[in-house]
């Protein structure tokens, strides 16, 4: 056991002294310097041991004390990897050097608590379940799943952050940018609607539908307005960091709040994206149809989209498989994100002096400046865009009929071809068949990807099946006590007016 204390030590030790970790602790942490004494402790404690039990006790304590301070050394490195991007080899290294910290622990009460029995079986235990992860495929996909997760979502939820609203102003703000997201998603119906009637191949249709995709949400994010389907998969990882502690007492109701803020956002926003589009897209398809004397859909084109779109269709499953692309966008973002901070481009292109030289230091500086708040929304929208058009292409090519739903552009696609068949669609069947299942759509969309998203999270912050269950329990508690909570903002109470002596 001394052995193995003298080799975890050093270990420890030749972490702390280790690049990664030692550039990126904070200068008080660097000051303290805890692993130049850490051997000289272990020295000390092992003499006692062995020579000078008068001592043990304080060269004990001495121990201790210094292998918590490595350990809060260590800890500050998370600061800097929020800040300056996340990399997968340094999460592990800290979460190395933590297992041996512990593992020191362990050995020390076998050696020095008085019936060491328990001790012992605690850590034989615990050397065994560690062998046997170290054999097992499941324990070794688990590991790095976890840690990837913990590169992506910690981008992910500094942006989310940004689409919880938690009062009537942010809520209504949210309906305005929700509504504009609406205005252009109509106009991009009709530009997709443009691209079909080319009559391309299958691929360039794909192509030319991501590029129209994908040009109309970068001009939403540019806008400042907002894609309801966009919010899970970043608002997700956000609600996931506040799980980090929720072991403290008020942090689980705490929790629950921020869940139904960010539900009755996710609504605000669909229904300022759908409540839109419909009146937008009846009035392009009636300027078209004026200026040109056709509607904007054919007929046949007309009964497809009343086809394709009814809810006794395969359009949930269409609608689930758009929320995973969603989600699969998010971590595109994140990794992006991640990739460009952890690389300090924004650096690079503030101080390269062929960028200087042929922009001009203030110009490179806004345009890094740029790059570092928008470089996650662009890779989430383009890539999203992308996968809308081309993932059925592909799947076409490849035999398999897959369509997409997106509850926007589907509610923008209903809405054109109502308006090209004219007043007498009311009366048909079909149409009010289209219309119940857009809400489906809608809560397919958002569930699938807030989900996904959301286990990937908790994947991150290593928060077991015990703990999910409180949650659960917690939040069905405030839907069956308040549910008026996760459709708008509580009004707040007016403090009453005092009364005249």
């Amino acid at each position: 056991m001394l052995e193995a204390i003298t080799i975890c030590t050093s270990q420890v030790r030749a972490a702390g002294f280790a690049s990664e970790l030692r550039l990126r602790m904070n200068a008080q942490a660097r000051q303290a310097a805890p692993f130049h004494a850490l051997a000289a402790d272990a020295d000390r404690l092992q003499e006692c041991l062995q020579a000078d039990p008068a001592r043990l006790d304080a060269a004990l304590l001495q121990f201790r004390a210094r292998l918590e301070a490595c350990r809060s050394a260590v800890a500050t490195v998370y600061a800097h990897l929020d800040e300056h991007g996340v990399s997968v080899s340094v999460v592990f290294r800290i979460r190395q050097v933590r297992e041996r910290i512990l593992r020191i622990r362990a050995l020390l009460d076998c050696l020095v608590e008085p019936p060491p029995g328990v001790a012992t079986a605690r850590l034989l235990a615990h050397m065994a379940l560690v062998r046997q992860d170290r054999r097992s495929l499941r324990a070794l996909v688990a590991s790095n799943s976890s840690l990837l997760a913990a590169k992506v979502t910690e981008r992910s939820s500094e942006v989310g952050e940004h689409y919880i609203t938690r009062d009537w102003p942010a809520y209504r703000t949210m309906l305005r940018q929700a509504a504009g997201g609406g205005a252009l998603t109509g106009a991009t119906t009709l530009l997709k609607f443009g691209v079909v009637g080319l009559g391309l191949t299958a691929f360039w249709d794909g192509f030319w539908s991501s590029v129209v995709y994908a040009a109309s949400f970068v001009l939403i994010q540019l806008l400042h307005f907002t894609l309801a389907t966009k919010q899970p998969a970043m608002t997700a990882p956000a609600m996931a960091a506040k799980l980090r502690d929720f072991r403290e007492p008020g942090m689980l109701d705490s929790f629950v709040d921020e869940v139904s803020h960010l539900v009755r956002s996710q609504a605000a926003a669909v229904m300022g994206n759908v409540g839109v589009v419909v009146p937008v897209v009846v009035l392009l398809s009636v300027l078209m149809q004026v200026a040109t004397g056709a509607p904007m859909l054919t007929t046949e084109r007309t009964e497809y989209v009343l086809h394709s779109l009814t809810l006794l269709g395969p359009s949930a499953l269409f609608a689930a498989v758009t929320g995973i692309l969603l989600f699969a966008s998010s971590i595109i973002a994140g990794w992006v994100e991640n990739w460009f901070v952890f690389n300090r481009l924004d650096s690079a292109l503030r101080y390269n002096p062929a960028f200087t030289r042929r922009l001009g230091v203030a110009r490179a500086d806004r345009w890094a400046h740029f790059l570092r708040h928008n470089i996650s929304g662009f890779a989430a929208n383009i890539s999203l865009g992308f996968m809308l058009g081309m993932v059925p292409a592909v799947a076409g090519f490849l035999g398999i009929g897959l369509e997409l739903r997106h509850v926007t552009l589907s509610a923008g696609q209903l809405a054109a071809a109502g308006a090209s068949i004219g007043w007498g669609v009311l009366r048909e069947p079909a149409l009010w068949w289209c219309v119940a299942c857009i809400p489906l759509i809608g809560a397919l969309n958002l569930g699938v990807s807030f989900y996904c998203a959301f286990r990937l999270a908790l994947l991150s912050h290593n928060v077991g099946s015990l703990d999910r269950a409180r949650i659960r329990s917690a939040i069905w508690s405030r839907v069956r006590r308040r549910p008026l909570d996760f459709l708008w903002p509580a009004t707040p109470a007016h403090p009453a007016a005092p009364t005249a002596p």
